[in-house]
């Protein structure tokens, strides 16, 4: 390269610099196909129990504060942006 020659005080590189190696690093694999996959994909009866699972977890420990609660209020989406005195 050009820069490696030029003294430094012109934008080449410092004296203390490390040599460039012989050989350039090999590129990643970006192209390669990732190894198929050693479990099978869920069947539409285990998708269904996961997704009841997952909704009864979230009913269990809180559900989104927009949802009517057990009181039958929906939470106010307004509430503490009131402007300061």
């Amino acid at each position: 390269m050009i820069a490696d020659n030029l003294p430094a005080a012109v934008g080449g590189l410092p004296a203390d610099a490390p040599a460039r190696p012989a050989t350039p690093e090999a590129f990643p694999a970006v192209h390669n196909m990732p190894p198929g996959r050693s479990s099978a994909t869920l069947s539409a009866d285990q998708q269904k129990q996961l997704e009841d699972d997952l909704v009864a977890a979230r009913n269990r420990y809180g559900a989104s504060p927009d949802a009517p609660s057990s009181t039958g209020t929906v939470a106010n989406p307004k509430a503490g942006s009131a402007r300061n005195p």
